[in-house]
């Protein structure tokens, strides 16, 4: 769910000078990952948060980790970092060993990419990964990308892994042309918490105490020129976060200008900004004075808005609304849910089986996958990978 840059879409001379600054996006956090640990349920689910991104768009993604009777399973599955493993090994001292490693999702990468290496770190556990798992631009057996042969299952066709403690549901297999979408969510039906990924997401008002350790990216969004400094107060936090998320968002939000290259290098190298750190005052962004208006759209209250993420429902979903609704109403009719677990933004989110009812028939009701304002970059995207029969043109079932 990281927002990428629309490198597929064939773009006009006006839309060129729009994108220029994208090839100057690095990765981030740059190999220095920071993880952050909280007790989500007493004594039942704890998630383990990262952060990912480019050039400071940073969002956070949770592998959640959860007690069974036997021992831990892990859903959604981050690098193997020191911190994490020190994490995993208290867990186990304390509620026995990881029992299960599950990837719940066929297409996300930053889900997918760590998985191996963390099966190598718990050589007892089995891997449980969704059907239709797929590669580009060759398609290579699992145990070719690292997932460990001996012990890797496949969710459904091989059975379900601790049945009697957890429920589990699939969207998909959904057929998007380049590749196949299926997202397992489970239900743990102990704590009552359901594990998302990607499909829904919750997102605040204010950060998540993941930035805590690195407010960086959030100072950085906050400034409106290159040459101002990156002043950290909590005013300034949210502003940053709130046009971060925009970011993640839609990719180029409707109420975000791109100045010219005259302009940004002008205000580049300003005294206290010559660092990698501010990327040396690079700041390739003008905010019109009404771009509040455009997150309070996204996120009406000061309570985590529950929605599917623009960016899944323009370029994943434009074609798969009904199945969507669908997965959504089947969720809603596990009687234990009391909390919503998604692999990003904000967890864990009081959730019961009324609002995910609710949620089902707003999304029928509204406008889907929308061209216009802020998703008209996403429509750009999309349609061009109609024009080159890359996606399906018809609704997939």
């Amino acid at each position: 769910m990281s927002a990428v840059p629309p490198a597929s879409a064939p773009v006009s001379a006006a839309s060129q000078q729009r994108w220029w600054w994208w090839p100057l996006l690095p990765l981030y956090p740059y190999g220095r990952r920071r993880t952050l640990v909280r007790e989500l349920i007493p004594g039942q689910v704890w998630s383990l948060e990262q952060l990912q991104g480019v050039f400071y768009v940073a969002v956070p993604i949770r592998m959640t980790v959860v007690r069974l009777r036997s021992g831990l399973l892990l859903y959604g599955p981050l690098p193997p970092t020191g911190e994490v493993l020190a994490a995993l090994r208290e867990l186990e001292q304390r509620y026995g060993p990881v029992r299960s490693i599950v990837l719940p999702t066929a297409s996300g990468l930053e889900h997918k990419l760590p998985t191996p290496a963390l099966a190598r770190a718990f050589p007892a556990a089995t891997v449980w990964v969704t059907p239709e798992q797929w590669s580009f631009p060759v398609r290579l057996p699992s145990s070719w990308l690292g997932f460990p042969a001996g012990r890797t299952r496949v969710l459904f066709e091989d059975g379900l892994p601790h049945a009697d403690e957890l429920a589990w549901r699939g969207l998909g297999p959904l057929d998007l042309g380049l590749g196949t979408f299926m997202e397992v969510a489970c239900l743990h039906r102990a704590s009552g918490a359901l594990l998302l990924t990607d499909a829904l997401v919750a997102i605040a008002p204010e950060p998540p105490p993941l930035f805590d350790a690195d407010p960086t990216p959030l100072l950085f969004h906050a400034r409106d020129r290159g040459d101002q400094p990156l002043n950290d107060t909590p005013e300034l936090r949210r502003r940053g976060w709130q046009r971060l998320v925009l970011f993640a968002s839609y990719l180029q939000p409707a109420r975000l200008e791109v100045p010219p290259l005259r302009e940004v290098l002008a205000q580049a190298l300003a005294p206290g900004l010559r660092q990698p750190r501010s990327y040396f005052g690079l700041y390739p962004f003008r905010w019109c004075p009404d771009w509040e208006e455009e997150f309070r759209t996204l996120v009406p209250g000061e309570e985590p808005a529950l929605q599917v993420a623009p960016v899944l429902e323009r370029l994943v979903f434009p074609r798969c609304r009904d199945a969507l609704i669908r997965w959504i109403r089947d969720l809603a009719a596990w009687p234990e849910l009391r909390w919503l677990v998604p692999a990003h933004y904000e967890a864990p989110v009081p959730c019961d089986r009324e609002t995910l009812a609710q949620l089902a028939t707003t999304l029928e009701s509204r406008p889907w996958a929308p061209d216009a304002q802020s998703w008209s970059t996403l429509a750009r995207i999309d349609g061009a990978l109609l024009r080159l029969g890359l996606v399906p043109r018809e609704p997939v079932s």
